[in-house]
């Protein structure tokens, strides 16, 4: 697997300038926690795999 991803934080109280931008920062927040949602997702069926292989 690749490097593990760190859970993306939130955009800071100040950060987003509420004018609709098309690169909005809670675009590109939303689209890293996806990336981190869908790798932790991973990681928990392949232990939950590895676990049930064990027994």
């Amino acid at each position: 697997m690749s490097d593990l991803l760190e859970k993306p934080d939130p955009p800071g109280e100040f950060e987003c300038c509420e004018s609709g931008c098309s690169s909005c920062v809670w675009d590109f927040y939303f689209d890293k926690l996806d990336e981190w949602n869908q790798q932790q997702s991973l990681l928990k069926e392949q232990a939950e795999q590895e676990a049930s292989s064990d027994e």
